[in-house]
């Protein structure tokens, strides 16, 4: 607990700094993390009546430097902790939980007391803990940031969110869009974990529920999971652990039930349960309206409307990327590798990897796809038990870009970078030597 009073203590001056500021810029990512906490820090000077202007930003690489060095004050949110180069800028703060070094300006970060933020605490939570608002949405962004289950120091922002009556937490079904998607969608396209015979294969999800008897409407509006009654959940759980078990998945089958965290005095809808609603902040910011997720996070509820068309674009373009994944990510030996140049959005080539990864491989995915001003983007992907066995991905991408004149950076289990475009080959070697002398 030591080591956590310490960053507890950290957070609090960071708060006090950030107070003092007169009209600060407000920087902050564009994922369901980045929003989630540049949501909390913007609510909180809102409530603190204090002027503010704020940005959100794909990356914080030199060109962004350059541009912010006539700012006079900037808070960052969910990145400034990987770029030295904000030791040049005048007065910053940084709130932010990826892996840093050589950064001299204050900075609430849970990496630099012993606290894993790659998978014990988010941006969002690092956010709430310096300003102690909107605890919902620190769990949305631990979840958008595949913190889950959550563990750590999120568990502390989870209890403190329970007691003042914000979160609550439900034992149920592990698959995504309990409350948003029709059942149909809410069987085929659930792959945590995958069912044979119906992830992805709508028709068969449909047969699975009619041969149960479980109906798909009522009083003619499409049903979804939450409208289930007992009995019918119990039955279709059953059936879906016995198709996993006959699959020799026992394991599986064991995780087909677990935490759910959902948000009482929100709307019943993508904003009511964890997944759905970073899911839907995901889709405004890589769809390029992070604007209308931040409004969203603050219960704008016409903003909530266009956020919802987002989405179906967002869930349209996923399949899509999904289904040219699975024949086109190849084994290179050391990792899985997806050309998607010209083919999937720069935006959402990070999610397709984390969706077409299987723990089965036993090795990381590395996806690359077209970036802006002649660049590749790259974005890698690992499963749990990969780091475990100590990968850091994020070491990888850091590495790799400094080597090949390109900026990246992230999570042991996710990570990703920016190159010029005539090294990739280049990188993917080097890519491959890392990984073997890291074996």
């Amino acid at each position: 607990m030591g080591e956590e009073n310490v960053f507890l203590d950290r957070c609090k001056e960071i708060q006090k700094i950030a107070f003092s500021f007169n009209n600060p810029l407000i920087v902050h990512h564009y994922d369901a993390d980045g929003l989630s906490s540049g949501a909390i820090v913007i609510s909180s000077f809102v409530k603190k009546g204090k002027k503010y202007r704020n940005e959100c930003i794909k990356k914080l690489d030199d060109d962004a430097i350059e541009k912010y060095a006539r700012e006079k004050e900037l808070v960052f949110v969910d990145l400034g902790g990987g770029n030295k180069r904000v030791n040049e800028l005048n007065d910053v703060i940084i709130i932010d939980h990826h892996q840093t070094d050589g950064i001299e300006k204050p900075q609430a970060n849970p990496m630099l007391h012993g606290i894993d933020g790659s998978d014990e605490l988010s941006a969002s939570g690092t956010a709430y803990l310096v300003f102690r608002e909107h605890p919902d949405l620190a769990i949305v962004g631990a979840v958008g940031d595949m913190q889950w289950p959550l563990c750590g120091m999120n568990r502390i922002v989870l209890a403190e969110g329970e007691t003042e009556g914000e979160i609550k937490t439900e034992n149920e079904i592990s698959f995504y869009g309990r409350y948003c998607r029709t059942l149909v969608q809410f069987l085929a396209y659930s792959d945590s974990p995958y069912i044979p015979g119906i992830s992805y294969r709508e028709e068969k999800a449909e047969d699975m529920l009619k041969k149960l008897g479980i109906p798909l409407e009522h009083n003619g509006k499409k049903r979804t999971y939450s409208d289930l009654k007992k009995d019918e959940k119990t039955l279709l759980i059953s059936a879906l652990a016995k198709i996993l078990v006959d699959a020799n998945q026992l394991k599986k089958a064991n995780e087909l039930i677990g935490e759910s965290h959902i948000f009482p005095k929100r709307p019943m809808n993508e904003t009511y349960e964890a997944n759905e609603f970073s899911t839907l902040l995901n889709a405004c910011g890589r769809h390029s309206r992070p604007d209308i997720g931040l409004k969203v996070c603050l219960q704008d509820q016409d903003a909530y409307i266009e956020a919802r068309e987002l989405l179906r674009l967002h869930r349209k373009i996923l399949r899509n990327g999904i289904e040219y994944a699975s024949s086109h990510a190849f084994n290179l030996g050391k990792f899985y590798f997806l050309d998607a140049r010209n083919v999937i959005d720069e935006g959402i080539i990070g999610t397709i990897c984390g969706m077409a990864l299987r723990q089965k491989w036993g090795v990381p995915i590395i996806g690359i796809s077209s970036g802006d001003k002649n660049t590749i983007k790259i974005s890698s992907r690992a499963t749990k038990d990969l780091i475990s066995k100590g990968l850091n991905l994020g070491d990888l991408m850091k590495k790799s870009a400094l080597e090949f004149g390109g900026v990246g950076g992230g999570h042991k289990i996710a990570a990703g970078a920016a190159i010029p475009s005539e090294r990739i080959n280049e990188f993917l070697l080097f890519c491959g030597e890392y990984l073997t002398k890291h074996d």
